[in-house]
């Protein structure tokens, strides 16, 4: 069997890294089928040095996703491999593919949390484009033969939204590529006392009432005590809204407690969470959440919103929050200051829960996928 895969977001944050954990897993475990793997020139050199196999082939498709080229010109470069399957580990499927394939959906959170204040089209541009978005994304759902999810919650919002068949929808959790086997000496990092947050800025995130949370635990008259001389340290890509946080910090007065530190590497990363008192997931909306299965690996504390993707990853070992309420989410993070053993047990089994997230895992359920809908 001859299987393409869209690999074109592999140095994506997010979706990159779950292409680049599948595809390795894929070249493990598959003795038998042969893959294609289409990719951007920019990635091409990266990729051909991490797939040394003769059963799989690497095609240049120079073509964003989201794009009107995207739509006309990418099914043809598809169509000429005589593929049996095509995986889109992303939403963005041309809607005139209309040969057999697989999408992976790891979230809807932009029928809810549209960005188009990042955007520099005029608004009735952008939403035209998110009138695009919601009609590739449906389209794609209902010609797939199977979907491919991250999270239950996620498929009910899939089932709910896309007007889709249950059993279309098929739950592969993400793993954990972030922990102890990684080697690194020192971080570059020299604060010893403080929260961590990774990933985006985008406005499902939650940012702003993250730093007002934080703000209050700077000033102990606020909240009765606190703590003046932790740090708030926010790992992630700048783009649009990280510099509109920035300014925030800045009309706050929090420049010198509030730490970018940008992109890290994945050895830095393993550091941060190791150190860190705790990391904080304020997001009002998630499809899976990776930095909390990669916090409980390296045994830090999750402190998280009280929503449904949070309590199914994390579990009885996170601590919950009202992600709207600013005061709440300082009054759960001030108990963490204390150096104390509070939270050691739910440390100890978050370690133990990772053992439900594994990217071979992963990989061997969609393989299972992929040989249910081969088309013969």
């Amino acid at each position: 069997m001859k299987i393409g895969i869209d690999c074109r977001l592999w140095n994506e944050s997010g979706v990159g890294r779950y292409i680049r954990n599948l595809t390795e897993q894929l070249l493990i475990i598959d003795r038998k089928n042969s893959y294609v793997f289409f990719v951007l020139s920019k990635d091409r050199k990266e990729i051909l040095r991490s797939v040394q196999n003769d059963r799989f082939k690497i095609i240049t498709a120079d073509i964003r996703w989201h794009t009107i080229e995207e739509q006309w010109r990418f099914p043809s470069i598809l169509n000429k491999e005589n593929l049996d399957l095509v995986h889109f580990p992303y939403f963005s499927v041309p809607i005139f593919y209309n040969k057999p394939f697989i999408v992976t959906i790891h979230d809807l959170i932009l029928h809810h949390f549209p960005t188009g204040e990042a955007s520099t089209l005029a608004l009735p541009l952008y939403q035209l484009k998110l009138l695009g978005y919601k009609s590739v994304i449906s389209n794609g759902a209902k010609k797939a033969k199977k979907i491919i999810t991250v999270s239950n919650a996620t498929k009910a919002e899939i089932v709910d939204h896309l007007k889709v068949d249950p059993s279309k929808v098929v739950v592969t959790y993400e793993g954990v590529g972030i922990n102890s086997r990684l080697k690194v000496k020192t971080s570059k990092l020299k604060v010893k006392n403080y929260f961590l947050y990774v990933g985006n800025a985008y406005p499902h995130k939650n940012l702003e009432r993250l730093i007002e949370a934080f703000n209050l635990v700077c000033h102990p008259e606020a909240l009765a005590e606190g703590s003046n001389d932790i740090k708030l340290v926010l790992v992630g890509k700048e783009d649009y809204f990280y510099k509109r946080l920035k300014e925030k910090v800045k009309n706050m007065g929090l420049e010198k407690s509030v730490l970018f530190l940008g992109e890290v590497s994945d050895e830095e990363l393993m550091i941060l969470y190791k150190n860190a008192r705790v990391l904080v997931m304020p997001s009002l909306m998630e499809g899976f959440g990776l930095p909390a299965v990669e916090a409980m690996a390296n045994k830090c504390l999750v402190l998280a919103s009280d929503i449904p993707t949070f309590r199914e990853i994390c579990g009885g070992v996170g601590v919950y929050f009202d992600p709207k309420n600013s005061e709440e989410i300082a009054k759960n993070l001030i108990p963490v200051l204390d150096s104390g053993d509070k939270y050691r047990d739910k440390i100890e089994k978050g370690f133990e829960r990772v053992k439900m997230f594994s990217w071979e895992k992963m990989a061997k359920e969609t393989l299972r996928v992929y040989e249910d809908n081969i088309a013969y």
